[in-house]
């Protein structure tokens, strides 16, 4: 069973998100494995060691240590899409590169996060399922492989829903499907050894213009920072006075 897990690098969930000229400044800034893809990496290797087979990891930009992370997880090798003209793609631009570098791989289905903890699109994975024309079931909480299809437990408003798939198909992950394992030393250091393919869109037969993105994001803003509470001094009945007062005329909720 060979299976494909799409990483994506994002900042650490406990960085502080700087602004610069209107964009986010990495500068200094720690990356890792978006969380969500862990519980996908996690999935892929306890089905192969119980039924044989490879997991490999699947990027579009991102960088090698990162990806090494995710190959001393347990991965057998990883594949990367880079390429300078990447540099600013959206989520159908990076489905569409995921999809033609998958193209070139042998796989029984294809999993990855339910959403990217730094965009919250949650996109990616269904984007990737209609570029490759197989189908997709999101936020898997539960999943077994039998019989050439895929029995999925998903999380939906209120509750859960069971769902078969045949296979190949593109799952994504939810947080509960399992824990996903921290890298033991052994498999730091075999990971120094295991094998990252680096693409370009000339490898995959494309181009920029082909996968020119069809969204941008012009400017971020950080939230209005909130304005300090007050205390109203005074007996009860003044008190509450005073705050009917401010809540009409300053607050003007009332």
């Amino acid at each position: 069973m060979n299976i494909v897990v799409t990483l994506k690098q994002t900042f650490d969930t406990e960085a502080k998100i700087a602004l610069k000229d209107g964009k986010i400044d990495d500068a200094g800034v720690k990356q890792i494995i978006n969380p969500y893809d862990e519980f996908a990496i996690e999935e892929a290797l306890k089905i192969t060691e119980a039924d044989g087979g490879e997991v490999i990891l699947v990027s579009v930009g991102g960088s090698e240590t990162v990806i090494r992370t995710g190959l001393a997880m347990g991965a057998d090798r990883a594949v990367i899409v880079s390429d300078p003209e990447l540099a600013d793609v959206d989520e159908w631009a990076g489905a569409e590169a995921l999809a033609k570098a998958i193209g070139t791989l042998e796989y029984d289905f294809i999993i990855g996060g339910r959403i990217a903890v730094d965009d919250g699109s949650a996109q990616v994975g269904i984007r990737l399922a209609e570029a490759l024309g197989i189908p997709s079931v999101s936020s898997i909480l539960k999943l077994e492989i039998a019989d050439g299809k895929a029995t999925a437990v998903r999380e939906i408003d209120g509750g859960t829903e069971t769902i078969e798939v045949p296979l190949p198909s593109v799952l994504t992950a939810q947080k509960g499907l399992n824990e996903p394992r921290l890298p033991s030393m052994k498999g730091i250091m075999a990971a120094k050894r295991k094998e990252i393919k680096t693409l370009t869109l000339a490898d995959l037969g494309t181009s920029a213009a082909e996968l020119a993105a069809k969204a941008k994001i012009t400017d971020y803003s950080l939230p209005t920072p909130r304005t300090a509470g007050k205390v109203i001094p005074g007996e009860p009945a003044e008190a509450a006075a005073e705050l009917a007062r401010l809540l009409r005329e300053e607050a003007k909720v009332i």
